[in-house]
């Protein structure tokens, strides 16, 4: 590849999204910016004041979505930079949320799921997940490494020495 186009897809402005640019930024490409989905007009315009106000160094491109989708506008515009510079490489970075319960995947990640599906089978680009661990995902893994040491406590009081008698 000649050059890495780096986009970070934006939501909220938020800790995911703000460990996602550090991510890109980290990575130095040739080109990097932050691409939302205009669904819903006063939060697009809201996101843009708060990133103007924070001075974040990376610009924001708003991408229209006359019938408030995600998917096919991100995917679009994409292929739309594959077309201008057919050797350069682009790098969508997403980012996501570890969650600890099943029901949590309901409610995080479902439309970067949908879209992480439509751009792993676009030819030059790479996507890239950017995970932000919630809380319940810390209870989770303490959770299991619990049950784990239970577990192996019933098996080690099972089985009794000639000493324990």
């Amino acid at each position: 590849p000649a050059r890495v186009h780096a986009i970070v897809l934006v939501s909220k402005l938020h800790k995911p999204t703000l460990r996602a640019l550090a991510f890109a930024k980290a990575a130095r490409p040739y080109m990097l910016e932050a691409v939302t989905v205009d669904v819903d007009r006063d939060e697009s315009e809201a996101l843009q004041a708060e990133w103007d106000a924070r001075d974040i160094p990376v610009p924001l491109k708003r991408l229209a979505s006359p019938y408030r989708e995600i998917t096919r506008p991100v995917v679009q515009y994409v292929r739309d930079i594959r077309r201008q510079s057919p050797r350069d490489v682009v790098m969508v970075y997403i980012p996501e949320y570890v969650v600890g319960h099943w029901w949590e995947h309901i409610l995080h990640n479902q439309s970067a799921l949908r879209l992480k599906g439509r751009l792993l089978f676009t030819p030059g680009v790479m996507v890239t997940s950017v995970p932000y661990q919630l809380i319940s995902s810390q209870a989770a893994e303490e959770r299991q490494d619990r049950e784990e040491r239970v577990a192996g406590q019933v098996r080690r009081g099972a089985r009794k020495t000639s000493g324990d008698r």
